[in-house]
C-alpha cells in the first residue's frame, strides 16, 4: 500500500509540534528543579539566622534587641517565601501530591519560629535587660528554654531538609523515566520519519528521472504515482499499441485490463466504479452514417470522456459502440455523478453530417460500484445487464443498481 506524502507531512508536523513542546515542558522542569535549590538555601538561611539570634552580643542589649527585632522579621519573610516558591512548583502539587504534608510543615515551622522568637524576647528583654537583681537561676532557665527551642527549629527544619531530598529523589526517577521513553520514542520517530523523507526524495528523483537504472523502481508515495501516471501516459501508449483501439486512440479492452492492474494500488482508500456506456442508435448492423463520420463521432466522444480523466481512473472503446468507465472517487455519490457528467457532455455534442443535417449524439449507460470481492469482468457483465435494462425504457440516461432493484418490485 502506497503512503500519502501529505499524511506523512501532517504527521511530522504534529511530531514536531510534540518536540517543541517537550522543550518547553523541559525548560520549565529546569526551571522547577530550580525552586528546589532555593527552598534549601532558604531553610538553610533559616537556621543560620535562628543560630546568630540564640547567641547574640550580650555587652550591649540594646543594640541585640536591636538586631534581634530585625531578623525575627526576616524569618517569617523567609517562611512567606518559602509558600511563595511551593506555589509555583507544578510537580510537587499535582503529580507528587505533597501539598498537605508540606503545608503542614510549614506550618509547624511557623509556630516554632514564633515559640523561638518569643524565648528569645523573654530571654533578652525580660531576664538581661530589665532585672533588677541579678537571678541566675532564672536567667539560667531562661536560656536553656532558648536553647530548647532553639534545637526544635532546627530539628525541624534538617526534617525538611531531609523531606526536599525525597522529593528531588522521586522527581528525579519520574523525570529520568520520562526522559528515557520520550527520547526513545523521539529517537525511534525521527529515524522513521527520515526514512520516509528519503524514500520521497527518491520518488522525486525518480520522476526527474535522475538515475536511468531505475527501470523497476517501486514507487514509494501516491502522489508520486499519480504523477508518474500522467508522465508516463503518452510513453505507454507508444510502448503498447497492441493496447490501444485504432480508432479513438484510447485503451482497447486488453489495454483496459491492463491499466487497470497497473493502477489499482492507488484506488485503495476510494470507490470504485464500472459504467458501460453505448452510443444510442449506433450499432455494427445499424450503421446510419458514412465510415469516416463514424470515426470522427467515435473520436469525439473518446475525447470527450478523456476530458474527465483522472490519473486513477481507465476508459476504454471496448465493442464497436460501447466505451467503459472505471472511476475512482471518494464517495459513491460522486462515481455516478462524475459518470452522469460525462453522458450530459456527450450530449451536448452535435454534428453536422452532410445529406442529413444537424445530429445530437447521445448515450445510455450501465452503472455498478464493484465490491473489492468481485472480479472486473464480472462488475462489467453487471453493469451491461444495468445497461440492457436502461436501453429497454429509452436513451441518453444512465442506471445504476437500485434502478434495476426498483425493476423487480415493480
Amino acid at each position: 500500500m502506497k503512503s500519502s506524502i501529505k499524511n506523512i507531512f501532517g504527521n511530522l508536523k504534529l511530531l514536531l509540534l510534540a518536540i517543541v513542546l517537550i522543550s518547553v515542558g523541559s525548560i520549565l522542569l529546569l526551571l522547577e528543579h530550580d525552586l528546589s535549590f532555593q527552598k534549601t538555601d532558604n531553610l538553610i538561611q533559616q537556621k543560620q539566622i535562628v543560630r546568630n539570634l540564640a547567641k547574640l552580643d550580650k555587652s550591649d542589649i540594646d543594640l541585640a534587641l536591636i538586631q534581634f527585632n530585625g531578623q525575627s522579621v526576616k524569618l517569617h519573610q523567609e517562611i512567606d517565601k518559602l509558600k511563595t516558591l511551593y506555589k509555583y512548583n507544578i510537580t510537587d502539587q499535582y503529580i507528587l501530591n505533597n501539598k498537605n504534608d508540606y503545608m503542614k510543615d510549614i506550618n509547624t515551622l511557623s509556630t516554632l519560629i514564633d515559640t523561638f522568637n518569643n524565648d528569645a524576647q523573654h530571654y533578652y528583654s525580660d531576664i538581661l535587660k530589665y532585672k533588677k537583681i541579678k537571678r541566675p537561676k532564672a536567667e539560667e532557665e531562661a536560656y536553656k528554654q532558648l536553647h530548647a527551642s532553639l534545637a526544635n527549629v532546627i530539628t525541624h527544619i534538617d526534617h525538611m531538609l531531609l523531606k526536599n531530598i525525597k522529593y528531588d529523589e522521586e522527581k528525579f526517577y519520574l523525570l529520568k523515566t520520562a526522559v528515557i521513553v520520550i527520547s526513545t520514542i523521539i529517537i525511534f520517530l525521527s529515524l522513521w520519519y527520515r526514512r520516509r523523507l528519503t524514500q520521497i526524495y527518491r520518488d522525486i528523483e525518480y520522476l526527474f528521472q535522475l538515475d536511468k537504472d531505475k527501470k523497476g523502481y517501486e514507487i514509494f508515495s501516491l502522489e508520486a504515482g499519480a504523477i508518474a501516471l500522467r508522465m508516463n501516459r503518452k510513453a505507454v501508449v507508444t510502448e503498447n499499441p497492441d493496447m490501444l483501439d485504432k480508432v479513438t486512440g484510447i485503451n482497447n479492452h486488453k489495454g483496459m485490463l491492463n491499466s487497470y492492474a497497473h493502477k489499482k494500488g492507488l484506488r485503495e482508500s476510494n470507490f470504485t466504479s464500472v459504467t458501460v456506456l453505448e452510443i444510442d442508435n449506433f450499432s455494427k448492423t445499424n450503421r446510419p452514417y458514412p465510415q469516416d463520420t463514424t470515426q470522427a463521432i467515435l473520436k469525439k466522444i473518446a475525447y470527450t470522456i478523456s476530458l474527465h480523466e483522472q490519473p486513477v481512473d481507465v476508459i476504454a472503446r471496448t465493442d464497436y459502440n460501447q466505451f467503459t468507465v472505471i472511476l475512482s472517487r471518494p464517495t459513491k455519490e460522486q462515481t455516478f455523478k462524475d459518470a452522469d457528467l460525462i453522458r450530459q457532455s456527450i450530449s451536448e455534442l452535435k454534428f453536422n453530417i452532410p445529406n442529413i443535417g444537424p445530429v445530437q449524439i447521445t448515450v445510455t449507460g450501465g452503472h455498478i460500484v464493484k465490491p473489492s470481492n468481485t472480479s472486473l469482468e464480472e462488475a462489467i457483465k453487471q453493469a451491461k445487464e444495468i445497461l440492457n435494462y436502461a436501453k429497454s425504457t429509452g436513451t441518453n440516461k444512465i442506471f445504476q443498481t437500485r434502478d434495476m432493484a426498483n425493476r423487480e418490485l415493480k
